[in-house]
Protein backbone atom coordinates (compact mmCIF):
# COMPACT_ATOMS: atom_id res chain seq x y z
CA UNK A 1 0.00 0.00 0.00
CA UNK A 2 1.03 3.26 -1.21
CA UNK A 3 0.02 6.68 -0.25
CA UNK A 4 -1.06 6.87 -4.21
CA UNK A 5 -2.90 3.67 -3.93
CA UNK A 6 -4.20 3.73 -0.56
CA UNK A 7 -7.58 3.75 -1.74
CA UNK A 8 -7.81 0.73 -3.63
CA UNK A 9 -7.49 -1.07 0.29
CA UNK A 10 -10.24 1.16 1.29
CA UNK A 11 -13.73 0.72 1.84
CA UNK A 12 -15.74 -1.65 -1.08
CA UNK A 13 -18.28 0.55 -3.29
CA UNK A 14 -16.05 3.38 -3.47
CA UNK A 15 -13.79 4.82 -6.11
CA UNK A 16 -10.31 4.18 -7.11
CA UNK A 17 -8.79 6.98 -9.25
CA UNK A 18 -5.42 6.93 -10.68
CA UNK A 19 -3.47 8.70 -13.00
CA UNK A 20 -2.17 6.39 -16.10
CA UNK A 21 1.14 7.23 -17.57
CA UNK A 22 0.82 10.85 -16.04
CA UNK A 23 -1.53 12.05 -18.86
CA UNK A 24 -5.49 11.19 -17.92
CA UNK A 25 -6.99 9.90 -14.64
CA UNK A 26 -8.64 6.08 -14.54
CA UNK A 27 -11.55 5.34 -12.30
CA UNK A 28 -12.19 2.31 -10.64
CA UNK A 29 -14.96 0.99 -7.89
CA UNK A 30 -13.21 -0.82 -5.20
CA UNK A 31 -14.57 -4.15 -4.32
CA UNK A 32 -14.33 -7.50 -2.17
CA UNK A 33 -13.29 -6.04 1.04
CA UNK A 34 -11.49 -3.44 3.04
CA UNK A 35 -7.42 -3.68 3.89
CA UNK A 36 -7.34 -5.81 0.43
CA UNK A 37 -6.47 -4.45 -2.86
CA UNK A 38 -9.47 -5.06 -5.60
CA UNK A 39 -10.89 -3.02 -7.96
CA UNK A 40 -12.66 -3.06 -11.41
CA UNK A 41 -11.23 -0.69 -13.97
CA UNK A 42 -14.31 1.39 -16.26
CA UNK A 43 -13.27 1.22 -19.77
CA UNK A 44 -15.89 2.25 -21.17
CA UNK A 45 -19.42 3.89 -21.24
CA UNK A 46 -22.59 4.08 -23.31
CA UNK A 47 -24.06 7.51 -23.42
CA UNK A 48 -27.78 7.90 -25.01
CA UNK A 49 -27.80 10.08 -27.36
CA UNK A 50 -24.34 10.46 -27.63
CA UNK A 51 -21.50 9.73 -29.60
CA UNK A 52 -21.32 6.17 -29.05
CA UNK A 53 -17.01 6.26 -28.84
CA UNK A 54 -17.47 9.09 -26.76
CA UNK A 55 -16.17 7.52 -23.32
CA UNK A 56 -15.04 4.27 -25.39
CA UNK A 57 -11.32 4.04 -23.46
CA UNK A 58 -10.55 4.59 -19.50
CA UNK A 59 -8.69 8.06 -20.46
CA UNK A 60 -12.11 8.98 -22.70
CA UNK A 61 -14.60 7.89 -19.75
CA UNK A 62 -12.96 10.16 -17.33
CA UNK A 63 -12.37 12.84 -19.65
CA UNK A 64 -16.17 12.69 -20.62
CA UNK A 65 -17.31 13.00 -17.13
CA UNK A 66 -14.46 15.36 -15.76
CA UNK A 67 -13.11 12.65 -13.49
CA UNK A 68 -9.97 13.42 -11.48
CA UNK A 69 -8.02 12.97 -8.14
CA UNK A 70 -10.74 14.80 -6.13
CA UNK A 71 -13.49 11.97 -6.95
CA UNK A 72 -11.01 9.62 -5.44
CA UNK A 73 -12.53 7.63 -2.47
CA UNK A 74 -16.14 9.05 -3.04
CA UNK A 75 -19.14 6.46 -2.01
CA UNK A 76 -20.57 5.09 -4.99
CA UNK A 77 -24.26 5.60 -3.87
CA UNK A 78 -23.41 8.71 -1.13
CA UNK A 79 -22.01 11.96 -3.26
CA UNK A 80 -23.83 14.14 -5.56
CA UNK A 81 -21.34 14.31 -8.40
CA UNK A 82 -20.85 11.03 -9.66
CA UNK A 83 -22.88 7.82 -9.05
CA UNK A 84 -23.34 3.93 -11.13
CA UNK A 85 -27.39 4.02 -11.79
CA UNK A 86 -29.00 0.69 -11.72
CA UNK A 87 -29.57 -0.38 -15.93
CA UNK A 88 -33.36 -0.43 -17.62
CA UNK A 89 -33.39 -3.55 -18.68
CA UNK A 90 -32.10 -7.33 -17.63
CA UNK A 91 -28.72 -8.21 -19.16
CA UNK A 92 -28.76 -12.11 -19.91
CA UNK A 93 -25.16 -13.88 -19.75
CA UNK A 94 -25.29 -14.27 -23.72
CA UNK A 95 -25.39 -10.94 -23.57
CA UNK A 96 -22.08 -10.69 -22.09
CA UNK A 97 -18.72 -11.27 -23.81
CA UNK A 98 -15.49 -12.59 -21.58
CA UNK A 99 -12.38 -12.08 -22.63
CA UNK A 100 -8.82 -11.57 -21.80
CA UNK A 101 -7.51 -8.37 -20.35
CA UNK A 102 -5.32 -5.12 -22.14
CA UNK A 103 -2.87 -2.58 -22.22
CA UNK A 104 -0.78 -4.69 -19.12
CA UNK A 105 2.03 -6.81 -19.13
CA UNK A 106 1.19 -9.29 -16.57
CA UNK A 107 -1.45 -11.76 -16.52
CA UNK A 108 -2.56 -11.51 -20.08
CA UNK A 109 -4.54 -14.27 -20.44
CA UNK A 110 -6.74 -14.35 -17.21
CA UNK A 111 -10.35 -13.50 -18.68
CA UNK A 112 -11.13 -10.78 -16.57
CA UNK A 113 -12.26 -8.36 -18.90
CA UNK A 114 -16.33 -8.17 -20.13
CA UNK A 115 -18.57 -6.19 -22.38
CA UNK A 116 -22.06 -6.29 -23.84
CA UNK A 117 -21.86 -7.55 -27.39
CA UNK A 118 -24.31 -5.13 -28.77
CA UNK A 119 -22.49 -1.98 -27.00
CA UNK A 120 -20.58 0.48 -29.88
CA UNK A 121 -18.55 1.77 -27.13
CA UNK A 122 -16.09 -1.12 -26.14
CA UNK A 123 -12.72 -0.12 -27.16
CA UNK A 124 -10.93 -3.31 -28.06
CA UNK A 125 -13.37 -5.97 -29.51
CA UNK A 126 -12.94 -9.74 -28.78
CA UNK A 127 -10.44 -10.69 -32.21
CA UNK A 128 -13.80 -11.85 -34.69
CA UNK A 129 -16.68 -9.92 -32.67
CA UNK A 130 -17.34 -7.54 -35.14
CA UNK A 131 -18.95 -4.09 -34.00
CA UNK A 132 -22.42 -4.11 -34.09
CA UNK A 133 -24.50 -1.97 -36.50
CA UNK A 134 -26.55 0.86 -35.38
CA UNK A 135 -30.27 0.02 -33.95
Amino acid sequence: MTESNKSLFGKPGTFYIYKSYGIHHCLNIVTDKENFASGVLIRSVFISNKNERLASGPGLVTKTFSVDITFNSLEILNNKTLWISPRDSTIEEKDIIQTTRIGISKAKNIKWRWYLKNCRSVSKRLKGDRTPKFQ
